[in-house]
């Protein structure tokens, strides 16, 4: 089964390339199968991982980023392929 990890935040005013770029260095180990990087307006970064596991796995996740780096707590939400 491939399951996707999706993990959304907003950058602090004036902070989204420096988010995109703190986002891009976040190491996970195991490493997903693909991974790819988003950016969209209002400084929004967003990160997809897919993973061969079942729904429920334990996977790792990008953490939530430095205090005063995003302007409200991380979104995060997994999906399975069908």
């Amino acid at each position: 089964m491939t399951v996707a990890l999706m993990w959304e935040a907003r950058a602090a005013q004036d902070r989204g390339a420096e988010l995109l770029e703190w986002a891009r260095r976040q190491e996970l180990a195991p490493a997903p199968s693909r991974r790819e990087t988003f950016r969209a307006p209002e400084d929004r970064v967003l990160v997809v991982t897919w993973w061969d596991a079942a729904y429920d796995a334990e996977l790792p996740e990008l953490p939530e980023p430095p205090e005063g780096l995003a302007r409200r707590a991380v979104h995060r939400w997994r999906f399975e392929q069908v």
